[in-house]
């Protein structure tokens, strides 16, 4: 049976995804005070970072693939 290949970028992409829902979660319940402008950044950043995460991946697995 084959397994199918890891894929960080997927990893880092939803650990994006879930720092800005944490940190929609603990202003929505008082614990945090959070302007309503920091969420863009977090989650752009994480984007950006998963695809250069994901390029770097990629390169890997294709360098080791001609071998």
């Amino acid at each position: 049976m084959k397994r199918h290949d890891f894929e960080p970028g997927k990893l880092v992409a939803a650990l994006a995804t879930l720092s800005a829902c944490l940190l929609y979660a603990m202003d929505a319940g008082g614990k945090w005070d959070i302007p309503w402008f920091v969420i863009v950044p977090v989650l752009c950043g994480g984007l950006a970072l998963a695809g250069v995460v994901s390029g770097v991946a990629y390169g890997i697995r294709r360098r080791n693939a001609r071998r």
